[in-house]
């Protein structure tokens, strides 16, 4: 088994700020790639100082930044955009996720770098892509979750009211998306490919992470298509003496799960819930006994009958406990260790595990222009008199 991770060789320069670029990026870098983070002089990144912090390091800029290089230069700059123009010549991939133009105006938009590098793959992520109606609009992501329809496939069913879920998803699957994306081009190019402009709007990536499931019915437009609701609609946490939990029931073979873990045999025989069509047709009635017996049932007596009948089911656990439950632990999942600033921090390794090209937990997210002389140095450039001069940067 080899111990380079499978993009081992690959360099990538992040030039993006917030989340959707630099998870991108963090998935390379976990994957073996050498990932220089570029940043503007100032702040850099504003995760650098959003959100829970110690020292001067929050909890999100490390968790979304581990395993790569701080590259701090002005690149309005004449030297600064020399120094950049050397750091593409040298790269695979780089990431942007600025507003359409953006980097254009400064002479490192995909027809500038291109012309220097032709095998560069160049990601732009944006919110609504490179063109349309709202493509220089600024967006967050609980603006996407709207715009893309995810807002009312999370709403509650009974009342009709959009909600948005309490996590970045669009950033994060914008991310993903991305990751993946490069790879794929990574692979075009070794296959006598060249490199190639990539477009990803956290809008298209949000609807095409929602529609094979949330679309289940909108997809069929013919008038005459059998309606049901979609397997979602009846997602639900139901209440336990002691806690919550959630569970799916959707074959005939799993009602009666179902029917085994309540302790209500009766529920089999009885008219009104006996099929799938009945049960649906007697929704109200059959919910009100389910939800009258769960709340008389304790999270350890739940556990136990569900896994002794094989029901699809959990018991809700707390963003604070879930390292400590036992399938987390016998998967490896967190991984715990010292920062060099933020003290003792909690982490997720990558989640895919390769056979023979392990990923690795990185090193730990870069102070801000933590390597930038050593960077400046490499491409051949005096880092230290740079750094005198004001063109890149060592810190704040």
């Amino acid at each position: 088994m080899s111990t380079a991770g499978p993009l081992d060789g690959v360099r990538v320069i992040d030039m993006s700020v917030m989340i959707s670029g630099p998870l991108c990026s963090m998935v390379l870098a976990d994957q073996g790639a050498d990932v220089i983070k570029v940043e503007a002089p100032g702040l850099g990144d504003l995760m650098r100082v959003l959100g829970t912090q110690k020292n001067g390091t929050t909890g999100i800029f490390v968790l979304n930044n581990r395993g790569k290089r701080s590259l701090v230069v002005d690149v309005k700059r004449p030297e600064g955009l020399e120094l950049m123009h050397s750091l593409v010549r040298s790269a695979d991939v780089l990431i942007q996720n600025f507003r359409p133009g953006a980097l254009d105006r400064v002479g490192l938009g995909y027809s500038d770098v291109a012309a220097i590098n032709d095998r560069l793959v160049y990601v732009s992520i944006s919110g609504y892509g490179p063109g349309g109606p709202n493509a220089n609009l600024r967006v967050y992501d609980n603006v996407i979750q709207s715009a893309s329809g995810l807002t009312s496939v999370q709403g509650d069913a009974r009342t009709g009211e959009p909600e948005v879920l309490r996590t970045l998803v669009c950033d994060k699957v914008a991310a993903y998306t991305a990751a993946q994306a490069v790879t794929a081009a990574l692979f075009a190019r070794e296959r006598g490919g060249s490199g190639q402009h990539i477009t990803v709007s956290m809008l298209d990536a949000a609807i095409a992470f929602m529609w094979p499931d949330g679309a289940m019915d909108a997809a069929l437009l013919d008038t005459d298509a059998q309606r049901t609701p979609t397997i979602a609609t009846n997602y639900r946490v139901n209440r336990l003496k002691d806690g919550h939990c959630t569970m799916s029931v959707v074959s005939e073979a799993e009602y009666v799960s179902l029917c085994n873990v309540l302790d209500r045999p009766d529920l089999l025989t009885d008219d009104r819930f006996a099929t799938s069509t009945s049960r649906m047709q007697n929704v109200d009635a059959f919910l009100a006994v389910v939800v009258a017996r769960l709340a008389e049932m304790t999270v350890a007596e739940f556990e136990q009958r569900a896994r002794q009948f094989e029901l699809p089911a959990a018991v809700s656990v707390s963003l604070a406990d879930v390292h400590l439950t036992p399938q987390a632990m016998h998967n490896e999942v967190f991984v715990e260790r010292q920062h060099p600033t933020a003290g003792m921090v909690r982490e997720v390794r990558s989640a895919p595990v390769f056979s023979a090209t392990p990923t690795r937990l990185s090193d730990p997210a870069p102070g801000y222009g933590a390597h930038s002389v050593e960077i400046a140095d490499e491409l051949g450039l005096d880092g230290a008199a740079l750094a005198a001069a004001g063109v890149i940067r060592t810190g704040y």
